[in-house]
């Protein structure tokens, strides 16, 4: 099946979302790599989507904010764990439908409760962290992440990553190639023997260039991809966010 034409804008949930939350202060870190490296890390009924013959790995940090209990929309974020750091590693994938969406192959959050309620509910590789954002008088903006134990559920320090970045000017928000790794309307997961897909909706993001200014990460390697935090990404970018709503899973 041919994958589904890119877009800025996402198809309509169809119903009222089940859940929401905010993506503040996002930085994109990409790089190329062959689409047979990415293929074993996909759920079943997935093929790595691939923008110039390349499939992507993605490295994500950013603050998730406001969220909402699923199916529990209507009484507000959820208190005092609603809104935390994130840092997450992605791949790109593409269904027997055509529908694209994202494989995580790890998030890590600073809030036990959204780890926990995240592995229970959709069986996401979440793992609690020490995490931290911050912002310079110069507009840059550094990302740390330390996982608790290499389970994230505590014990001796996991895989650890420190971002520093600064975001440009350039807007960037037509750009094939960010909307490629950007415009992504739903997650694929496997859960249950099952491969779902979970569908988002947002506003179009408005996207900018950005200069990296420092790497040290460990999470790559741990989630399967150990030469990548050594090479300087193939892509950086920059967006201030979007407010986002999520759909019921559906079967594929």
């Amino acid at each position: 099946m041919t994958p589904q034409p890119l877009s800025r804008t996402a198809p309509p949930l169809g119903r009222i979302a089940e859940h929401e939350q905010d993506w503040q202060s996002l930085t994109f870190l990409h790089w190329r790599v062959a689409p047979e490296l990415v293929a074993p890390h996909l759920p079943p009924g997935t093929r790595p989507d691939v923008f110039d013959g390349s499939a992507w790995v993605g490295l994500i940090p950013f603050r998730l904010a406001n969220a909402t209990a699923p199916g529990a929309r209507a009484l507000g974020p959820i208190p005092f764990a609603g809104t935390f750091p994130e840092v997450n590693v992605r791949l790109y994938s593409v269904d027997a439908t055509g529908r694209r969406g994202v494989v995580f192959a790890s998030l890590e959050s600073s809030s036990l409760s959204a780890v926990l309620a995240a592995q229970a509910l959709y069986g996401l590789p979440y793992r609690w962290a020490r995490m931290s954002i911050s912002t310079s008088r110069d507009g840059g903006i550094t990302y740390r992440s330390e996982r608790r134990g290499a389970a994230g559920l505590g014990g001796r320090t996991g895989p650890h990553c420190v971002i520093e970045a600064r975001p440009g000017t350039r807007d960037l928000s037509h750009d094939d190639l960010a909307v490629f790794l950007t415009a992504r309307w739903g997650l694929h997961i496997a859960r249950g023997g099952r491969t779902r897909f979970i569908p988002n909706e947002h506003p179009p993001w408005r996207v900018v260039d950005a200069e990296l200014l420092h790497l040290d990460d460990e999470l790559l390697a741990h989630a399967g991809f150990p030469d990548l935090a050594g090479r300087a990404p193939d892509s950086v970018l920059f967006s201030p966010g979007v407010h986002t709503g999520f759909g019921r899973p559906r079967p594929l």
